[in-house]
């Protein structure tokens, strides 16, 4: 039953029974039935069936509960085999062991495997946690170009970062970015440079 409070009407939902005060005998009508007083409107009305999908949920002999009779059984109907690591797989400090499901496809490796590694042996409300994996991402992506150029592919860094989409639809911002690493990376030369005199 929906109540609209703003002109203190109620529609029933198609199929329900409506009681209205409007009726003298206190009979329930339908709400294909009309009162008179505006309480229930006629879904029969035939200025709304050009409407798509107008008087879908008006019940056309079906039964009221729509629930099969024998309900279906939901989820695994028998235990899973764990999954079983083949490769390294870190987990968190707080967690007795692994979770039930994990990715195995990018397994750590070099540098940035050492990081994550001495990562996740630092409790997860550590600050140096989630630095140092930061961090060992961005080691991961020179270690990514490092393994294309090993491979003899040249990486077109320009496409990969989105330079291209970024200068043809963001021209404005993508000078503002590149000013502000011009001036991040000249103050570091500057810096170092007044360090070595």
């Amino acid at each position: 039953m929906k109540t609209d409070i703003e002109h203190d009407m109620v529609y029933p939902i198609a199929g329900e029974e409506l009681k209205a005060d409007g009726n003298p005998d206190g009979q329930a009508m339908t709400n294909g039935e009309d009162s008179g007083a505006g309480v229930a409107h006629s879904h029969n009305n035939s200025k709304f069936s050009s409407i798509p999908g107008w008087g879908t949920d008006l019940a056309r002999n079906r039964p009221r509960n729509m629930q099969p009779e024998e309900p279906h059984p939901i989820g695994a109907q028998e235990p899973l085999a764990e999954q079983v690591p083949k490769v390294e797989v870190f987990h968190s400090t707080e967690r007795p062991g692994l979770t039930p499901l994990f990715g195995t496809s990018a397994p750590p490796s070099g540098m940035s495997g050492l990081l994550r590694r001495m990562a996740y042996k630092q409790s997860e409300n550590d600050i140096r946690r989630w630095l140092m994996l930061l961090f060992s991402d961005r080691v991961n992506v020179v270690e990514g170009l490092g393994a294309d150029l090993r491979e003899g592919k040249i990486p077109n860094v320009f496409e990969e970062m989105g330079l291209r989409a970024e200068w043809q639809y963001n021209r404005a911002g993508l000078m503002r970015k590149a000013a502000a690493t011009a001036v991040v990376f000249g103050l570091a030369a500057y810096v170092m440079g007044k360090r070595r005199r």
